[in-house]
């Protein structure tokens, strides 16, 4: 695997790639950074395909800018935008899991011309998750989105007892015994310990929040995605019913579900050799 500062017109993000071929982009969620891809980059770079997985803005190694409205979806849409750019590539494959899944669904329905085929993992389709928050089932599931809402208390509750917040999240989460080491948990809490990691990350929850309010109160539109679409889902998700893993046909008119009843919201981590299994056929376009 290479290593190496990309400058975009914003924030410079650090990523890390293998292969050679065809551009696939992976975006990793939170309290992540590209190590959460660790079991799916060797699989698709010795598939052929060029792997690029950064450290999303804020997190890890990458820039960190100040203010809520630096992660709004957009901006990061945009950040993807010009990474794919900055590869060389006018399209590119993209696989996104948690917020970098939400990150991969936004650039689908506003930048489908640089799209070549989507690939999320336990991450809703926005109107579907937008409808879901109407419900008591998922707001008890999503307590901790309002949560993060307030000032400095966040912070101060992941920062506590030396990130115990992130120990008890990749213990408890991944379904499958092991799925996580003590090794990997270290890698999380360093990266999370970078000076304005905590903020930053947190910053995605306050500006999809607001921009949720925003899409309430303006009645914003959610446009179709044309390209090929393929759901892989966890389906012991603690955060997200089962009931949100089917994207809508009408706007996401070539998707495929894949559902894995022994993995959980990390399903990666979970059951890697499937979730590879599905991926590298997909990515490469070995049905179309």
């Amino acid at each position: 695997m290479r290593e190496r500062f990309v400058d975009l017109s914003q924030v410079r993000l650090h990523c890390v790639e293998s292969g050679e071929g065809p551009l696939v982009v992976l975006l990793h969620g939170y309290p992540e950074f590209w190590y959460s891809w660790r079991h799916q980059i060797p699989a698709i770079a010795a598939a052929g395909m060029r792997v690029v997985a950064p450290d999303m803005r804020g997190y890890n190694l990458s820039d960190k800018p100040k203010g809520v409205a630096a992660y709004s979806v957009h901006e990061l849409a945009r950040d993807l935008r010009e990474l794919i750019e900055a590869c060389g590539a006018e399209r590119a494959a993209v696989v996104g899991h948690d917020w970098g899944g939400s990150v991969a669904w936004h650039f689908a329905m506003h930048h489908g011309g640089a799209l070549e085929r989507l690939a999320i993992l336990n991450a809703p389709h926005p109107r579907m998750f937008q409808r879901a928050l109407r419900t008591f089932s998922q707001l008890r599931r999503s307590w901790y989105m309002f949560a993060m809402q307030l000032p400095a208390l966040p912070e101060a509750m992941v920062r506590a007892r030396a990130f115990s917040v992130l120990r008890e999240t990749f213990l408890r989460n991944p379904v499958r015994p092991g799925a996580v080491t003590e090794e990997d948990i270290a890698k999380y809490i360093e990266a999370m310990s970078q000076p304005g990691a905590v903020t930053a990350t947190l910053n995605y929850y306050r500006a999809g929040f607001r921009s949720l309010l925003r899409r309430r109160s303006e009645g914003g539109s959610v446009r179709p995605v044309e390209a090929p679409v393929l759901v892989i889902w966890g389906e012991q998700d603690r955060y997200l019913g089962r009931d949100l893993a089917e994207p809508p046909r009408a706007l996401v008119p070539r998707a495929r579900l894949e559902r894995i009843g022994d993995a959980g919201h990390f399903v990666h981590y979970d059951r890697p050799e499937r979730v590879n299994e599905l991926l590298v056929p997909f990515l490469r376009g070995d049905a179309d």
